[in-house]
């Protein structure tokens, strides 16, 4: 084999290394991207939230949608049991389909203890001290929440100030700007509105409440409060004999 013969294979093996090299290196920087992107995409997928499912109220046969939010499990509808002291909207049953019914505190919190004990006596013009979780007029295994579970809702969903745009449903709103069902939780508030002292009912299409468990005084107990045109979501309290929407909670 001559010299130029021997040079020549040498520099094609060099070559030849060089190229598998590079090729390999490419082929991991692939991969690592991949992997890469499917760690991100998971991360983004789960957002602690849109584990979606399902439950039946064993009362009535009705069939609630449900939704995983951080550690929780929410109803991702408003309650439409019927009992005492709770209406639908417009004295309508066309809304109470469309919304729910509005209940008010005290039927919420099952004062009369038809379902459990836990917030027996609890309405307006007392003061109650229930025993915690209230399942009030929940479906068996749900309770109404209370006002600290709430602000852990607001927490797992980036924070108070925009948790009312997110939770918000993308349809239904008197106006809505820039929310999408990409971005939006699957909790999916719908403006009920409300019944209000004198038996009349307004806001339907611009506001959404929602009862917690938690009492404020004698007269007045905390609800969540989402607003059409307010990207925030606050706790206030209000007269126990409005008629608000419920939202229950997983025990």
């Amino acid at each position: 084999m001559s010299i130029n013969h021997l040079s020549w294979m040498l520099f094609v093996g060099f070559f030849y290394s060089a190229c598998t090299d590079y090729v390999a290196q490419i082929e991991d920087k692939i991969e690592e991207r991949e992997r890469t992107s499917i760690i991100n995409q998971s991360s983004d997928d789960s957002r602690d939230t849109d584990v979606i499912g399902s439950m039946t109220d064993s009362r009535d046969g009705q069939k609630y949608k449900t939704v995983k939010i951080g550690e929780q499990i929410w109803m991702a509808e408003n309650l439409n049991y019927e009992t005492a002291n709770s209406y639908c909207y417009n004295d309508n049953a066309s809304y109470c389909s469309k919304y729910g019914r509005l209940y008010t505190w005290a039927a919420a919190m099952d004062s009369v203890g038809t379902w459990s004990k836990n917030g027996k006596g609890c309405g307006y013009g007392t003061t109650c001290s229930p025993t915690y979780p209230v399942r009030g007029i929940c479906p068996e295994g749900w309770h109404l929440p209370t006002e600290a579970e709430f602000e852990t809702l607001f927490t797992a969903v980036g924070g108070k100030s925009t948790a009312g745009k997110v939770l918000k449903s993308t349809t239904g709103w008197t106006t809505y700007s820039g929310i999408t069902n990409e971005e939006a939780f699957a909790f999916s508030a719908l403006p009920a509105g409300g019944r209000y002292s004198n038996g009349s009912f307004s806001y339907e299409g611009d506001v959404a409440n929602f009862w917690s468990s938690t009492e404020y005084n004698s007269f007045n107990a905390y609800y969540m409060y989402l607003y059409y045109d307010y990207d925030g979501a606050d706790l206030y309290g209000s007269v126990k004999y409005y008629g608000f929407s419920v939202r229950c909670l997983k025990d």
